[in-house]
């Protein structure tokens, strides 16, 4: 089964399966089943085809994929355009919304490690 352009796990149940879909979260997985009133236990392959098109046609109504990756990264250029302190902390790959960051902040940055170490190299064995 497909939906917007990707492709639903048939192993996984309907209301994780749909969160596979960039935008969509369990929270509105559940809103857009019960709205189509499809089980969210059923796996996408025991769906009929009528189920489908109208899963597809509620999962349309939202602002999902390439439409809300777009209208991320314009926020963010914007941000960096007016150069907010959140824009600039965008620009230096740093955490924007306040966060520490002497520990902590590996999944902005990367995994940078910038301590120092005893700065002594390790001697290679014969």
């Amino acid at each position: 089964m497909r939906i917007a352009g990707i492709t639903i796990p048939d192993s996984k149940r309907l209301e994780i399966g749909l969160t596979a879909v960039y935008g969509i979260g369990r929270v509105r997985a559940k809103k857009i089943l019960s709205n189509a009133k499809v089980d969210p236990g059923k796996k996408p392959v025991d769906l009929s085809s009528e189920e489908e098109g109208l899963l597809g046609k509620l999962v349309a109504e939202y602002r999902i994929e390439g439409e809300l990756r777009r209208e991320i990264r314009s926020n963010i250029k914007r941000l960096k355009d007016i150069r907010s302190y959140r824009g600039d902390r965008h620009s230096r790959s740093l955490p924007a919304r306040g966060q520490r960051t002497k520990t902590n902040s590996r999944s902005v940055r990367g995994n940078v490690r910038k301590t120092m170490t005893s700065g002594r190299r390790k001697v290679e064995k014969k």
